[in-house]
């Protein structure tokens, strides 16, 4: 710690994680190391599946194997250190720590925003436009889509945490939560928060809302598409190839909007808690479920692949 202005700064944290019960946090342990592996295998195995099989080899694909890869990074900003705190009985984290955490939780959180708006553009090409969409979604643009997401997404995370971390911290320095994030750290503040909050709210709002933005129109035409459709049939298959996408965007978007949308005044540690866990934890975990249990061509290829490589002839 620090003193200055006759006030003691912070320069570690203590992150309180879930319980202090050792029993369960033994549960906890085994609950979020058997999650991880899950997420580990699932997202690699989505991955490993798209490379091998030509089939897969499409646009739509690749925004999914795109998808996998973020989420395996993104997961392993927070469960590892999840599994460190319920063996740990020292809690701490460095004020380095804990931004260069708030910085690649952010970076990887916004560029999954951006990148799910991406693949409802890419659905909307792909039902609107069926007979252009190869030419449409060229593999250069898709990479350069990939890649806008991460750079808006890094970006984005710079001025948030440069915004966060000017800040000084004082009072006590225990942070009632399993990572460093807005709310807890917006509370410890010992500096006046008014222009903190206003260049949140804004590059929250706009984030939120260019990646809102493009999901609606995209939804928007892709809605009226299906309503042309004459068959049951044709229907369903069109809104079968968006479904998975659509269940994604709304188990991330949903939590975050719950987490950072909602006045510092109406948030406590336990609801925190527990809705930033669908955005860190199962959202990951459930994604390649999404992707691959209702669809066909997946599941095919996961036969070819175990045919070929698991039960040789």
């Amino acid at each position: 710690m620090e003193a200055e202005d006759n006030r003691t700064l912070l320069t570690d944290f203590i992150l309180v994680g879930f319980t202090a019960d050792p029993f369960l946090r033994t549960i906890l342990f085994v609950v979020f190391l058997a999650s991880y592996i899950l997420t580990l295998i699932g997202n690699l195995g989505l991955m490993t599946l798209i490379y091998l099989d030509s089939r897969l080899h499409t646009p739509m694909y690749f925004f999914v194997g795109s998808l996998s890869f973020l989420d395996v990074w993104y997961s392993s900003v927070y469960t590892p250190r999840i599994l460190y705190d319920c063996l740990s009985k020292n809690n701490h984290i460095s004020l380095a720590g804990c931004a260069a955490q708030f910085f690649f939780s952010a970076g990887l959180g916004w560029s999954e925003c951006f990148l799910l708006a991406f693949m409802a553009y890419d659905r909307f090409v792909a039902i609107c436009h069926p007979l252009l969409y190869a030419t449409a979604m060229p593999k250069k643009l898709c990479v350069q889509l990939v890649l806008g997401a991460y750079i808006m997404g890094f970006a984005s995370a710079i001025v948030h945490t440069g915004n966060t971390f000017r800040l000084h911290f004082c009072g006590s320095n225990i942070i009632n939560h399993y990572f460093c994030d807005v709310p807890p750290l917006a509370k410890m503040s010992c500096d006046d928060t008014r222009v903190y909050e206003l260049i949140l709210s804004a590059v929250i709002g706009f984030n939120l809302l260019a990646a809102t933005a493009v999901i609606l129109k995209s939804y928007i035409g892709i809605v009226a598409a299906i309503i042309r459709i004459h068959s049951t049939e044709g229907r369903h298959k069109a809104f079968s190839t968006c479904s998975a996408h659509l269940v994604s965007v709304s188990l991330f978007y949903g939590s975050i909007l719950i987490i950072y949308s909602t006045p510092n005044s109406y948030h406590t540690p336990n609801w925190d808690k527990v809705t930033a866990l669908f955005y860190t934890v199962v959202n990951p975990l459930v994604n390649p479920l999404i992707y691959s249990l209702r669809n066909k061509d997946v599941k095919a290829a996961f036969r070819k692949i175990w045919g070929r490589f698991i039960v040789p002839k």
